[in-house]
This record gives structure tokens, C-alpha cells and sequence, in this order.
């Protein structure tokens, strides 16, 4: 249940790293945050911290790519007025002629199929709100491809035009979609997620790089386009540390 009068926002990934940072800043910015991610104990700590700052929020124990258990969460709202489609991941860094299909499957799924299954469930209730707003946070591989990162590149460009084609598609109704597109970020498990926990070659993404972006600065850039007035959408939005020019042009100082 959530508190009646209050705008909603989902926030799907919401453990750590950019799903935990835009969760802070949308309930600072007025919203009753619904807190969703696969480790319960992770939300339910960041709800207490949250509410305990005097904001509203309500911790969901939730896996996106469970389609009934996204179904069953829809349900349980009252109300949705803002879809933060967080959750995702990279696994591995290998080349096509060696990737694990079984990688590019779970990322497809997470990434892909987990964000249509929430877009799906809760764009009645978007809709329904009069002003509702659709984050897809995809990212510059959905751009770009690099080797060694095929996979992930095939899972956000899958995210990107899933942004796409929705806009096209619900244009005229009162519902914005926004895709974020971040560069490299550093967070306490992207990279060592990547990696199966190899602490040495994720330190390796970000060796050299003066300021990586954090997980604040991408939830800042959310948290901006989220609040435009509601006649102003923010089709897509690059944002990367000053040091990356690109996917694969970064400043180092070594």
C-alpha cells in the first residue's frame, strides 16, 4: 500500500549503486519510492533508512524476470506515476566466438524481458495517473558496440529500442519515456559482478580514470528528467565521465 495523495515511483534494482541512489533522491524529491530488487534484507534496510529521514518508501522483494511475481506487485499498488527500469547487469567480457550463450541469455532476460514485464504490468497505471513517466536505463553500449562486451551491447541495444518504440507507439497519451543512457560508472558491484568476483580485473575497468561517474551523478541525471515539467520529455540522455570520449577512448593517468 502506498500513501494516498503521493506520487509513486517505481524503482526496479533498487539494492545498490544507481537503483539505491535514485531511490534517495526521488523520495528527497517528494515520491513515495516502492523499493524493488531480488535481496529483500538490501531494500527493506534502505526503506527503514529512508523513512527514518522522514520520507515515504516500502521495500518489494522482487525478481523482474518472474512474471507473475510482476503481476502480483502491480497489483499491490495503489497507484504509479513514475517506472525507474533499473535493474540490469553485465556478465562477462568474452569475445563472440567464446561467450557463454548462457550469459547473453541472462542478460537478455534481466535487461530486456525483465524491463518489458514491468513496463507491461504497470503502464495501465502510468497511464491511469494523468502524468506518468517511464525510465529505461540503458546504457552507451546500447550505442556503441566494443569488443569483448557483445553481449551486454546485444541486452541494451535491446533496451534502447524498446525505449524507442514505445514512444512511438503510446505517443498521445499522458505517459513520457525516457531513456538514460550512462557511461562508465563506477559502483560497489558492476564490474565485480562482470567479472564472477575477480576484485583485480574489475579494478582494471576504471584503472587510471581520474572520476569515474558515481552512482550519485547518474541518479542526479534520473532524478533531473523525472522532474521536468510534464510537457518536456527527455527522449535520451548520454551522459559519461569527462575522461571517456567514448566506449573505447578513455583518459588514463597511468
Amino acid at each position: 500500500m502506498t500513501a494516498a495523495g503521493t506520487p509513486v515511483a517505481v524503482v526496479t534494482g533498487a539494492s545498490g549503486g544507481i537503483g539505491a541512489a535514485t531511490a534517495r533522491q526521488l523520495a528527497a524529491a517528494g515520491y513515495h519510492v516502492a523499493l524493488t530488487a531480488r535481496r529483500k534484507d538490501r531494500i527493506e534496510a534502505l526503506a527503514a533508512e529512508l523513512i527514518a529521514a522522514g520520507h515515504r518508501a516500502t521495500a518489494y522483494a522482487l525478481d523482474v524476470t518472474d512474471r507473475p511475481a510482476v503481476d502480483t506487485f502491480a497489483a499491490s499498488l495503489d497507484r504509479c506515476d513514475v517506472l525507474i527500469n533499473n535493474a540490469g547487469g553485465a556478465l562477462g567480457a568474452d569475445p563472440v566466438a567464446t561467450g557463454d550463450p548462457a550469459d547473453w541469455r541472462t542478460m537478455y532476460e534481466v535487461n530486456v524481458i525483465g524491463t518489458l514485464h514491468t513496463t507491461q504490468a504497470l503502464l495501465p497505471a502510468l497511464t491511469a495517473s494523468g502524468d506518468g513517466t517511464v525510465v529505461i536505463l540503458s546504457s552507451t553500449a546500447g550505442h556503441a558496440a566494443y569488443e569483448g562486451g557483445a553481449g551486454y551491447v546485444a541486452a541494451k541495444n535491446g533496451a534502447r529500442v524498446l525505449a524507442e518504440t514505445l514512444r512511438l507507439e503510446i505517443v498521445g497519451t499522458p505517459v513520457r519515456v525516457i531513456e538514460i543512457a550512462p557511461g562508465m560508472v563506477k559502483t560497489e558491484e558492476f564490474a565485480t559482478t562482470r567479472f564472477r568476483g575477480d576484485e583485480e580485473k574489475a579494478a582494471k575497468v576504471y584503472a587510471g580514470v581520474a572520476e569515474p561517474l558515481t552512482a550519485d551523478d547518474v541518479a542526479d541525471t534520473i532524478t533531473w528528467a523525472v522532474t521536468r515539467p510534464s510537457h518536456v520529455n527527455i527522449d535520451l540522455l548520454v551522459v559519461r565521465p569527462r575522461a571517456q570520449a567514448s566506449n573505447s577512448k578513455v583518459h588514463r593517468e597511468l
